[in-house]
């Protein structure tokens, strides 16, 4: 089961955070690379701060309250008959076991968000949504 590995290396000093990168293949790697260069700045008033290791698979705002990673395995707990929410036109799986940990279903890969109590979902979930599509129909 893929787990999004989040620390802070450096908190309340604005630092790296530490997440491990996925190993995306083929079109999803493609498509996440892209992905990197249109994720917004800023999401729910939290600013994007540097992931360590650097990695053009992830994406993380504010000290990790935010932590993206694109090109992760199809969630274990997804039942492929299982009706999920759209946002925007981008299916969201909520694992049921982790309520901070959502899932986009893309055809040509799996992106993977980890969203802090502290934020709102939806509104997070709705940002990356536009950004997420670009990439993965480019």
């Amino acid at each position: 089961m893929a787990v999004a590995a989040l620390s802070l290396l450096a908190a309340g000093c604005g630092g790296a955070v530490r997440v491990d990168p996925p190993t995306p293949r083929g079109t999803a790697a493609t498509a996440c690379a892209a992905l990197t260069d249109r994720l917004p700045r800023t999401l729910d008033g939290a600013e994007r701060v540097p992931s360590d290791p650097p990695s053009p698979y992830v994406a993380v705002w504010g000290e990790g309250e935010i932590a993206l990673r694109c090109g992760v395995p199809r969630p274990a707990a997804l039942d492929p008959t299982q009706q999920v929410p759209e946002i925007n036109g981008v299916p969201w799986f909520a694992d049921p076991a982790r309520p901070s940990l959502f899932t986009a279903l893309i055809r040509d890969g799996y992106v993977e968000v980890t969203i802090s109590p502290r934020h709102q979902a939806a509104s997070v979930l709705l940002d990356l949504a536009a950004p997420i599509k670009a990439a993965f129909s480019a």
